[in-house]
């Protein structure tokens, strides 16, 4: 079998934050070490920032790299190899609309988050998934900033219209909570999961076929069309498990694990 490079959602793929268990379970970080330690490469695909991401994601053996903020930024073995910000003047369009309605706003970069101290509506969110806030930067001058991706909290349903009005803003595209409609993200339109990952195979000479991707959200969709072999999670959205070529358990039942067990070490695929 040859060297494979494994990617990975986080939230409803490796973790269930929906059910206040922001770590993954030890049979799960032991079927990933032990992809690594049969040569495979190990990689996170989130929407999430570098500085979302729990002490256990970066800090122990398991992952090889990461590709943030829907593509934005890509690191492998440590470096940055990928930076796309947004452009500067679309920057200061967003805040100045949302700061006119009321919208609480953050600016994620490849290794800094920023949150105005007195938006404490996202910092109760990012608080209640997990996200430790402690490591944002609260003081900062908006012009000393390079977002690559922003989220959103409103207080009322698709932020009055402010939502839609950012959607349509050019070279921009994001995803709205679709049950709230109180969350939004928004990002360049140019970039996805999947275009991170191809960042990823080209700078590590690995073919697209020897590719796998675990997912469970809208935001996946791109990944799965990109990989040689999409793996969508049994709590996965119906068109995630309309493109992938296995299902596996939910989150909850150590969906991952068993992939990794069955497809791929197992020799399925």
């Amino acid at each position: 079998m040859g060297k494979k490079a494994v990617f990975f959602d986080i939230d409803g793929t490796l973790i269930n934050i929906m059910k206040q268990r922001p770590q993954m379970t030890a049979r799960t970080r032991q079927a990933i070490r032990s992809l690594r330690c049969a040569g495979h490469r190990t990689f996170i695909a989130s929407g999430r920032p570098l500085v979302y991401l729990d002490p256990e994601l970066t800090e122990q053996d398991l992952f090889d790299g990461y590709v943030l903020m829907n593509g934005a930024a890509v690191f492998v073995d440590g470096s940055c190899i990928y930076e796309q910000p947004l452009p500067r003047q679309s920057v200061k369009d967003i805040v100045a609309l949302c700061e006119a309605h009321a919208v609480e706003y953050v600016l994620q970069g490849a290794r800094q988050v920023c949150l105005r101290p007195e938006f404490h509506g996202l910092e109760e969110f990012y608080r209640s998934i997990g996200v430790h806030v402690d490591r944002f930067t609260r003081s900062y001058r908006l012009e000393d900033v390079q977002a690559c991706k922003m989220e959103f909290l409103a207080f009322e349903e698709e932020g009055g219209g402010v939502f839609g009005r950012l959607l349509a803003m050019p070279g921009l595209t994001g995803l709205m909570d679709p049950y709230h409609k109180k969350n939004m993200e928004l990002y360049a339109s140019d970039i996805s999961k999947g275009s991170g990952i191809l960042k990823v195979l080209a700078h590590l000479g690995i073919p697209v076929r020897d590719s796998i991707a675990f997912g469970d959200g809208l935001n996946d969709i791109e990944m799965m069309q990109t990989v040689g072999t999409g793996v969508a999670m049994g709590n996965a959205q119906p068109e995630v498990k309309a493109i992938a070529r296995y299902e596996v358990p939910s989150v909850d039942e150590d969906g991952v694990a068993w992939g990794i067990e069955h497809i791929i070490l197992g020799g399925v695929d």
